[in-house]
């Protein structure tokens, strides 16, 4: 054993307290840093001095030679990684849907009690009550001309309104080649994830931990679980990589209830990594053509998305703007409804309305134009002139508000059209009915899940974040040991200067 083993010992000691100062110090740097995962430097004894060995020398025991920084490892727990993502995607889709809704349910404007299309129509028919007892009353002719122009208003207003949160929905979901909205954030993050995936294949086999590029990694798949939801596997990225190394990242997607698909749809595999970026293969989604113009495809290269069965905020997003045969399309069916709805009510009004009688003796005339809710009006020739509204059922008796009752019941008395035993007015609150139950459903679902997200992110950070009261123990904990290295190189200083500079001169 070498005499200056003891400084040797002391040297080790100083160069590992050393790193182990600095890994906090980066800790504690990264405290902020959004992703980021504690680092930890894993100590490990140094071989004892003699090995077993025949030539070995002869010692009473083995004796150790100090301490060293195995690795440098980032604090991850990869089942809670699985699990937050899994959670993600759910949570995605709820908050997602839920915020698709709440902006329908405001166009509505039914559920807080404002002043949607049902109180419009309360106001109609209201006027039409009025006329219907004083039907030579100009004044009350005009209010009936200016409450049905309300009515027309409103289901237009309504109608162009979620037309245009649909087209903000379908700008949500991309473009044809998936280079914008989620589509194109999805295929940004592969691209990433991949490139990556490169960088630490190269570090990994030369022995060491890219734990930073790691988190970046990480960051990017936990994005990545927000649009669909994803299933991550890891794979060795050579032969020379330390066993506790993370490897290559395959991506694969998963179903609503977490499973893979048979066979697996892959989105990200190792053999990727060869290939430039223009090579992936990426989300595109082809829309059909018609009025609806509703999602026929999500493909991701030559395979279709099954769209429907996966979660995430592009399943909800597609949902709310419409998927060719799909079996909820919320805004596609809301803007179905209302044409119906409106289609029927222009109909049923005009056949009663164009059968009577107005002051100026005019009879055959409808009161609405139109034939659905984006496009229905006041007939101009009412506007212009109120004494052209039929109230009278008699052409001779021009104080006759009995067509007006009639009509009035239009809104009230049930149209075949819209279903057995059902009006404009309760069909329309059946349509509120329904959507004020979807958006109670999503908005309690979004809350749950979110609730369970974020207890499973505590969970995931109590592992990997960074506590400043523990970095700062560690920080005195190292310091100390740093200092007590120091000293046992100042023994072991103290103890060869007596044997170099005081032994040995008796007799001088």
């Amino acid at each position: 054993m070498s005499t200056f083993h003891g400084l040797e010992m002391a040297k080790q000691a100083l160069f590992t307290q050393q790193m182990g100062l600095y890994t906090t110090g980066h800790n504690i740097s990264n405290v902020n840093t959004e992703g980021y995962s504690r680092q930890r430097v894993n100590f490990e004894t140094l071989s004892p001095y003699p090995s077993a060995s025949r030539n070995r020398p002869q010692m009473p025991g083995q004796i150790g030679q100090g301490v060293k920084a195995g690795t440098v490892q980032r604090m991850r727990d990869s089942f809670l990684d699985t699990q937050y993502r899994s959670q993600t995607s759910r949570a995605s889709y709820w908050s997602t849907k839920t915020d698709a809704l709440s902006r329908m349910e405001s166009v509505m404007n039914e559920i807080s009690g404002g002043d949607g299309l049902n109180k419009v129509l309360d106001d109609f028919w209201k006027s039409l009550q009025s006329l219907s007892t004083n039907a030579t009353n100009s004044g009350a002719r005009d209010v009936v001309a200016n409450k049905g122009l309300a009515v027309a208003e409103t289901f237009k207003y309504l109608s162009t309104s979620l037309e245009g949160i649909r087209t903000d929905l379908k700008t949500q979901i991309g473009d044809a080649d998936g280079t914008s909205g989620k589509l194109g954030d999805a295929n940004s993050l592969l691209r990433q994830i991949n490139s990556l995936n490169k960088q630490i294949s190269e570090i990994e086999p030369h022995g060491y931990l890219p734990n930073d590029l790691y988190d970046q990694r990480d960051v990017l798949i936990d994005q990545l679980s927000q649009i669909v939801n994803i299933k991550v596997t890891y794979e060795k990225s050579s032969n020379s990589s330390l066993d506790i190394a993370d490897g290559i990242a395959n991506i694969e997607l998963e179903d609503a209830t977490g499973n893979s698909f048979n066979p697996a749809f892959s989105l990200l595999t190792k053999g990727d990594m060869t290939k430039a970026d223009s090579e992936l293969k990426k989300f595109t989604i082809a829309y059909g053509d018609g009025e609806n113009n509703s999602i026929s495809e999500i493909k991701f290269g030559d395979t279709v998305v099954p769209i429907d069965k996966v979660d995430g905020s592009l399943k909800a997003l597609s949902e709310n703007y419409g998927i060719k045969n799909g079996d909820k399309n919320y805004y596609t069916k809301m803007l179905s409804d209302l044409d119906k709805m409106a289609s029927e009510f222009i109909k049923a009004f005009n056949e009663i309305h164009s059968s009577g009688y107005g002051l100026d003796g005019t009879t055959g005339r409808n009161f609405f134009t139109g034939t659905k809710a984006s496009d229905i009006n006041v007939s101009s020739e009412i506007l212009q002139n109120t004494d052209a509204i039929a109230a009278s059922l008699e052409a001779n008796n021009k104080g006759d508000g009995q067509n007006m009752l009639k009509l009035s019941d239009v809104i009230t008395e049930p149209i075949s059209g819209l279903g057995t035993n059902t009006s404009v007015k309760t069909y329309y609150q059946k349509l509120i009915g329904e959507l004020a139950v979807n958006t109670q459903e999503a908005g309690r679902n979004a809350k749950n899940t979110a609730l369970q997200q974020a207890n499973v992110q505590n969970d995931r950070l109590s592992v990997s974040a960074v506590s400043l009261d523990e970095e700062m123990t560690n920080l005195l904990k190292f310091q100390h040991a740093y200092n007590a290295s120091a000293r046992s190189m100042t023994a072991m200083d103290e103890l060869l200067d007596k044997i170099i500079n005081s032994m040995g001169l008796v007799g001088r």
